[in-house]
This record gives structure tokens, sequence and C-alpha cells, in this order.
């Protein structure tokens, strides 16, 4: 079994807190990883956790606009396959790359180790201003 540490960083030099799951796989490919991660932000969101919401889930306009501010009402739920499906098209875009330990993942298709303490930093990439 695996303990995953999950780093969001991004150019800019914002840094969150980073948080752990465990995973029963050594291997898994970026896409399960990605899949596994939102699952579990969507379940925290949409529990109404009181832990800070990670980055990668961010509800669409639409839904932020039909929550309206949580304390008011109840905050409707988010979909985590529309979230995968962000995600990855994210990746694809390259909104973001991945790093497992000091090893850049370049196909959502890849097969990433995963030992013991595995990091994995998604680091969200800033778009260079008049450049």
């Amino acid at each position: 079994m695996a303990t995953v540490t999950f780093v969001d960083e991004s150019t800019a030099g914002a840094r969150t807190p980073a948080w752990a799951l465990q995973i029963f796989e050594e291997r898994l490919t970026l896409r399960e990883l990605i899949r596994r991660r939102i699952h579990q932000e969507v379940a925290e969101h949409n529990a109404a956790s009181p832990r800070p919401r990670r980055s990668l889930v961010q509800p669409t306009s639409t839904e932020r606009a039909l929550n309206g501010d949580p304390g008011e009402r109840p905050r409707r739920r988010v979909d985590p396959q529309r979230q995968i499906a962000l995600a990855e098209q994210a990746f694809r875009s390259n909104g973001f790359v991945v790093l497992v330990g000091d090893r850049q993942v370049e196909e959502l298709d890849d097969e990433v180790d995963l030992r013991r303490d595995t990091e994995v930093t998604f680091l969200k990439l800033v778009p260079l201003v008049g450049g």
C-alpha cells in the first residue's frame, strides 16, 4: 500500500498544503491517479467537509451561481465525472503538468510507480503576460 501525497503548486509560486491518500496498487496510470484524487475531493466537497477544498476540484461558474454562498443555503453537489473530464482536458491543453517524485508524467495513460511515500505535484502553468 502506498501513501500518495498530493501537492498543488503554480509557476507563480503559490503552494497549497499537502494532503495524503492511501492507494493499494503499486502502479496506476496518471488518468486513474487523477480520477481517484478528484473522487476524494468531490466527496469531501459534497459532504461539506470543514477541510479546505483542494484546487483541482473547482465548481463550474454555473454550479457556483446556483450554489451561492454556502452559509446562505445548502450547496449543490459537484459532479465528479464532469470534474474528471475538466481535469483531463486541462492536462491535455497544458493547464498543468504532473510530477511523480522528480519525474514528469507526460501522458494520461503513462503508468506511475507508487511507493510507500510518493509525492505527486500538480504544477499549474501560469501564462506569461506580454510574452
